[in-house]
């Protein structure tokens, strides 16, 4: 496999040595039933915000990074971008970080481990990779999926990095949640002994919110299982009874600060409306 080059922009560097403890930790904080919650971050202000909060670990989140810059999510927004984003992340805080690499930046596995390689080199100790195209949304063929996840292991292990890879599958956002039956979950079990054969190390499952397919899914995985939390999902404590083993948050964090940021500029804007002087409306 090709190294590729190096960073396309200056930063610190990147112990290698820490970065392998720190690996192994995100690896030991994905316990099924004690669930590591990932409150996911998009800039180096946010990352330091959700550190000071007590996180255990970091996790960026494709669609919130994708927005702050001003792009829409699938692979919009330059890798160089994207890792230069990462870079920042990763030297503010002391915390294992794990970045969303959408479905890899790579039309085939050599290009996905490349894309890896870089991440890891940029301070990264995990990564997401989805089985879904970037530009469509459907669905990968599962041994093609598993080919990219191979690759992906292959760079951690040629750089000496125990890296978690989080093999996400887009098989519940195929159709709403309230056609989620016990097929799409027979049908995510299946790639899931796919891609652990692969060498991922965890399924994540976005878009499934039904307690009852919840279960049946963790029972029945290969892998520990990731959960994206929302509005319809159980609450985290019935999806630790549940066995799942990660909690992410997507973009529902930089959502909050979103609206949160305009309701106080709405706030001190409508203030202002008082004041002597003011142009009328």
């Amino acid at each position: 496999m090709s190294t590729g080059p190096h960073l396309p922009f200056p930063g610190r560097e990147v112990d290698m040595s820490n970065q392998s403890i720190q690996a192994r930790i995100l690896r030991s904080l994905h316990i099924p039933g004690h669930p590591l919650v990932l409150f996911n971050v998009w800039d180096a202000g946010s990352a330091k915000a959700v550190a000071a909060s007590g996180a255990r670990a970091l996790a960026t989140g494709s669609w919130s990074v994708a927005a702050a810059h001003g792009f829409t999510d699938g692979e919009q927004m330059l890798l160089d971008l994207c890792l230069a984003n990462l870079q920042r992340i990763v030297g503010v805080t002391d915390l294992p970080v794990t970045i969303d690499l959408e479905s890899g930046y790579g039309a085939d596995p050599i290009a996905v481990g490349e894309t890896v390689l870089r991440a890891l080199r940029a301070g990264a100790v995990g990564c997401n990779i989805e089985d879904s195209f970037p530009g469509s949304g459907s669905l990968r063929e599962a041994y093609e999926q598993a080919a990219r996840l191979k690759a992906a292991k292959a760079a951690a292990d040629a750089a000496g990095i125990p890296a978690f890879i989080n093999a996400r599958t887009d098989v519940f956002f195929q159709a709403g949640p309230d056609q989620h039956d016990e097929g799409m979950v027979e049908a995510a079990l299946q790639r899931g002994r796919f891609y652990a054969d692969a060498g991922a190390d965890c399924l994540f499952v976005p878009g499934l919110v039904d307690e009852r397919l919840i279960g049946r899914l963790v029972e029945g995985s290969a892998l520990p299982v990731n959960i994206m939390a929302g509005e319809r999902t159980p609450p985290a404590a019935r999806l630790a009874e549940l066995g799942v083993a990660r909690i992410s948050h997507g973009p529902g964090p930089y959502l909050l600060a979103m609206r949160a940021l305009e309701n106080a500029a709405k706030a001190a804007f409508e203030e202002t409306k008082t004041l002597p002087g003011q142009p009328l409306a």
